[in-house]
């Protein structure tokens, strides 16, 4: 385990640096904001991130409490990695940082990796008002769910459609996903115009129709 590094300053916001500042934790944190994930899971679903790093920041996030790492019983008896309390406080601050980071998310460069769950954290600040429930989403990357309205100390979404029968199911593109998290458009206004197509049949779908 590498020794930890710091600023060496007596501020909260340099205290928090020494434990997220790293390239990659944040990133790591908002994988894991999905529940628990194999390493391997962890290493496909951040490209770029060499083994070596990845091992390192796991190591270090578990030393600093963010993180534990447990073994799931059988059949599956593999080593997953999951988030703390400590950890999952970090959601409104991958929120804001996503929020602030929105206006530079212009053309998609040719070397832009993207998953579809990326796209998870924004939309669930756009459906915060709406009720709470899990909806599924469709994008033209993939499928994912999101838990709105859920506790803190559990995941807040998940890759693939949703394990159990979603409140309300959105099909939309990534153009107007995007256009979401940038704050350009707002949900209600997107689903009035069209460009998201609600189904479902509880009081979270019926809210969305109806903004």
């Amino acid at each position: 385990m590498s020794p930890r590094r710091s600023y060496d300053q007596y501020c909260s916001a340099a205290r928090a640096l020494d434990a997220v500042g790293d390239r990659w934790t944040l990133l790591i944190v908002r994988e894991l904001l999905a529940g628990p994930r194999r390493y391997t899971d962890l290493h496909a679903d951040l490209p770029g991130v060499s083994t070596d790093v990845l091992a390192s920041r796991l190591k270090d996030m578990e030393r600093d409490g963010l993180t534990t790492r447990r073994r799931m019983p059988p059949p599956g008896a593999v080593y997953v990695y999951e988030l703390t309390c400590r950890g999952s406080e970090l959601l409104p601050v991958l929120q804001a940082l996503g929020e602030w980071g929105a206006p530079l998310l212009a053309d998609r460069r040719p070397t832009d990796a993207v998953r579809a769950h990326w796209f998870a954290l924004p939309l669930l600040r756009a459906l915060e008002g709406f009720g709470e429930g899990v909806v599924h989403v469709r994008l033209d990357e993939g499928e994912f769910y999101v838990h709105v309205g859920a506790a803190a100390d559990g995941p807040v979404y998940g890759e693939g459609p949703a394990p159990e029968e979603a409140d309300a199911r959105l099909s939309l593109d990534t153009e107007t996903c995007t256009a979401l998290g940038r704050g350009d458009l707002t949900l209600p206004d997107a689903i009035r115009a069209g460009r998201i197509a609600v189904s479902g049949e509880g009081p979270l779908a019926k809210a969305l129709r109806e903004p």
